[in-house]
């Protein structure tokens, strides 16, 4: 199904330039993987300086990438179009994970543990396509929105994710607690100590859903 879903892109070695539509060698545009939306950015790491050990989310979203001339559109000789092509049902285009959190080591550079960045896409898990597959290790295609403290690693599956935050022993990636949010967590969390009491706040929102922050605390 994959090989079909990418026949007329342009699969080449990195750094090759972007196909132009309607050119002789007749491609519709190269494929960009892990794509534009992909790997890991500035908001994704969290570092903790005592232990040396660096949480880094990434994600896995091929992305489309071509070069037209439009004329009509623009007066530049080409523009750029975009798209994130998948297969029927809206099944990815690469195996899982998707999405996920990675320890590395910064003083050997070990990888210790890899974890899923929740659960699977929703269209994902109920596809027909999918049945009887095990997607339990299979995570969202983004970037998680980490927070690491001396015990323990917090995230939350980012925009457009599920309103799901998490706690996971941050030596082994075991998820020890997870905490329903009104909305997808939309901003990095931050912690801080007030009169004794340690809290933790995020900014959350979706669509039909105005922005708000959100502070969380263990019972008194």
């Amino acid at each position: 199904m994959a090989r079909e879903a990418v026949e007329g892109m342009r699969l080449a070695a990195l750094y090759q330039p972007m196909s132009i539509q309607g050119t002789p060698d007749g491609t519709i545009g190269s494929l960009m993987v892990p794509g534009a939306s992909g790997g890991a950015r500035w908001e994704a790491g969290a570092l903790d300086a005592e232990t040396g050990i660096l949480y880094v989310a990434s994600a896995t979203e091929p992305l489309l990438v071509s070069l037209l001339s439009e004329p009509d559109f623009s007066d530049l000789r080409y523009v750029a179009r975009y798209s994130f092509p998948r297969m029927e049902d809206n099944i990815p285009l690469v195996n899982p994970p998707w999405g996920r959190i990675t320890a590395i080591d910064l003083n050997t550079g070990e990888h210790l543990w890899v974890v899923p960045n929740g659960e699977a896409p929703e269209e994902v898990r109920n596809s027909p396509a999918m049945a009887g597959v095990d997607l339990s290790g299979a995570g969202k295609p983004l970037r998680a929105l980490t927070l690491v403290t001396s015990t323990l690693l917090f995230y939350g599956e980012g925009y457009q994710g599920d309103p799901v935050f998490r706690a996971l022993d941050k030596a082994t990636g075991e998820t020890v607690a997870r905490v329903e949010l009104p909305a997808a967590q939309t901003g990095l969390p931050i912690s801080y100590m007030h009169e004794g009491r340690q809290y933790i706040v995020m900014t959350v929102g979706a669509p039909g859903h105005p922005a708000e922050l959100v502070a969380l605390a263990l019972p008194e």
